[in-house]
């Protein structure tokens, strides 16, 4: 496990409302402008959360004409999955952080 990037990714979804925006997410692909609808802040606020859970490497976004639409990063969401299932698992841990 790197434990850097799971930490990165733990930081990412320690704001509720990047939680709740994964959840959208985890329904498919959505514009920019659907996802700030759910919520009551401004377009910055928003911006800031979005690029929050894409340097974490959550969600990926692709530009249609001169709309952002954004959807989940299933294989960054497989790997927290595995780690968080193995960070948790009841294996004896050595020090340093390898099983035994």
């Amino acid at each position: 496990m790197d434990y850097e990037s799971y930490a990165k990714v733990m930081k990412a979804l320690s704001d509720p409302k990047r939680v709740q925006i994964i959840d959208m997410l985890s329904n498919g692909e959505l514009c920019a402008c659907d996802i700030l609808e759910q919520f009551d802040f401004t377009q910055p606020t928003l911006s800031h959360h979005i690029k929050v859970l894409l340097n974490a490497g959550l969600v990926t976004v692709e530009k249609i004409g001169t709309w952002h639409h954004y959807s989940l990063n299933e294989k960054c969401i497989d790997q927290l999955v595995s780690d968080t299932s193995q960070l948790t698992s009841a294996t004896t841990q050595q020090i340093g952080g390898e099983n035994s």
